[in-house]
Formats: structure tokens, C-alpha cells, sequence
């Protein structure tokens, strides 16, 4: 897992190229989920409802929400975003080790808020914001631009498998984007770029089919200490080869098995439609 130097909106509008609007649009779109554990809610789940484990009432939700919706619309360093966040989660007692009593009624010693869970929900939360408004600008594209490539951060920290699909071109259309459209794990740095028929020949680069490269598997992601349920997700391995010609696989990490934002073009287009029409 990457420890570089977490982006903030204005690193992350700087490498996509983008206003906020569109990723502060994915955040506003969602509902709200209950979740206890992280693995109760993954993949396309996140596009439609937005949960921080143990957050167990809406009120709490809503401020986690509405001051990541401020970082976005400010560019607010995590730094800032931390500062204006935790009086908030500490006044409503969401902070520190704490016995929680779940809807069983079972209770359990747990991490509520702390700078590091705030790092985590302002980091994943964002950079997946950001890849959904990215993701339909592009969407919105693909007559001039079909080809999508994967890019990624190439450092000492990189992911030997994110290194090795890094310049990777398939069609936008290619099933592969469905699983492996950024971000695909906790610190995943990685970006897609839309490429132009003649971009692809003048650079002299190939395309590339996920067609009979793509396996799927479910895999463990851990134990429910209070049922005893072993939870599992869906991951999705891409054969591909690196630099070199060698063989290797990319793998999603569990919960990131998806594209965040699909649909969010189109629920953008009806929107723009709608306002027209008033």
C-alpha cells in the first residue's frame, strides 16, 4: 500500500483536469447506508449510497458527507479538512475507542473517529469522486476519443501490478473497464486518460482486448466478530504483460471491484435536460 503524500482536491483537479462540479454531482447523488463493517458495502454499492462504518446515525453521516462536499467545493488540504471535521464528530461523541452497541444489541469495542479514519474517508472518498467526474467527461467523448489508458503513478511505491497495466490502451468500451477504472484499492494513484485515433497512431501505440484475460474470484475479507459470518468480495484478475513481455496479473483489492461513477453521464445529461426545460 502507497504512502505518498495524500492528494488534495487541487492535486487531483491539477491531474485530471477537471472542476469539482462534476465529482461533487457523484457525492450528492448517493444516498445514505448504514453499515457496521466496511465489507457489508462494496463495489457498485458506493454509487448509490455513502457509509462510514460504524457512523450508525444519518445526522453523522450527512456532516462526513457535507464536509467532504466542502473540500471539494474549497480545495481544502486534508489538513484543513481534518480541522473543520473533528470538533463536529467530537461534539456528537463520534470519537476515539468507544463501546458501541450495534442493532443486536451486542456491544463491541471499536475505533470511531481519529485523524487516520479521516484520512482514509477524505482520500478514498475524494480520488473516487474525482475518477467518477473523470470517468463521465470522458463518456461524454468517446466519438473522438474511444481509447482509454491506463496511467499510472510510476515511483518506489507503485503496486508492481499497477505498474505493469500503466500505458495499457483498451476501448472505452472493453469489459475491462467495469472492474479495473480507477481507483482500485486504498491509495491507488492510478488515472485513465481518453486517447483520439490518430493520438494512438502518432504515438505508435497498440490496443489491447481484455477477451479471455479476465477471471473473476471471491476471496475472504475477513471474519464478523460479532456472527462469526466470513465476509467475502468479488475481485477480478486482468492478465496482462509488462515492459518486458513477462507475464503478469493485476488485481482489484476487495471492495474496489468496480468503476465509480458508471451512470453518472447519463444522470448528468437527464439533469441538464431537466433544468432546460424550466
Amino acid at each position: 500500500m502507497s504512502t505518498a503524500k495524500t492528494p488534495n482536491p487541487a492535486d487531483l483537479k491539477a491531474i485530471f483536469g477537471l472542476e469539482p462540479e462534476q465529482a461533487i454531482a457523484y457525492l450528492k447523488s448517493k444516498g445514505y447506508a448504514i453499515t457496521w463493517n466496511w465489507q457489508e458495502m462494496v463495489d457498485q454499492a458506493h454509487d448509490i449510497s455513502f457509509t462510514v462504518a460504524k457512523a450508525m446515525r444519518l445526522d453523522l453521516l450527512s456532516d462526513i458527507r457535507g464536509a467532504l462536499e466542502t473540500a471539494l467545493q474549497n480545495g481544502q488540504t486534508l489538513k484543513q479538512f481534518i480541522a473543520d471535521l473533528q470538533p463536529v464528530l467530537k461534539s456528537q461523541g463520534w470519537w476515539g475507542k468507544q463501546v458501541i452497541v450495534d442493532s443486536q444489541g451486542v456491544g463491541e469495542l471499536v475505533q470511531l473517529g481519529s485523524p487516520r479514519r479521516l484520512k482514509t474517508i477524505y482520500q478514498t472518498n475524494l480520488q473516487s469522486a474525482y475518477m467518477a467526474g473523470r470517468k463521465a467527461s470522458m463518456e461524454d467523448t468517446v466519438d473522438t476519443h474511444p481509447y482509454w489508458r491506463y496511467v499510472a503513478i510510476l515511483d518506489g511505491k507503485t503496486r508492481p501490478s499497477h505498474r505493469a497495466l500503466s500505458g495499457k490502451v483498451y476501448r472505452h468500451d472493453d469489459l475491462v473497464w467495469s472492474a479495473i477504472y480507477p481507483p482500485n484499492g486504498f491509495n491507488c494513484r492510478c488515472r485513465v486518460t481518453a486517447l483520439s485515433q490518430s493520438a494512438v497512431t502518432r504515438k505508435g501505440l497498440s490496443i489491447d482486448s481484455s477477451a479471455g484475460q479476465m477471471t473473476t474470484s471471491t476471496v475472504e475479507t475477513g471474519t464478523d466478530k460479532r456472527t462469526g459470518e466470513i465476509r467475502t468480495a468479488q475481485v477480478t484478475a486482468v492478465r496482462t504483460t509488462d515492459k518486458a513481455g513477462k507475464a503478469i496479473t493485476f488485481r482489484t483489492d476487495p471492495g474496489f471491484n468496480h468503476a465509480p461513477g458508471t451512470g453518472l453521464a447519463d444522470a448528468l445529461k437527464r439533469k441538464q435536460a431537466a433544468a432546460q426545460e424550466l
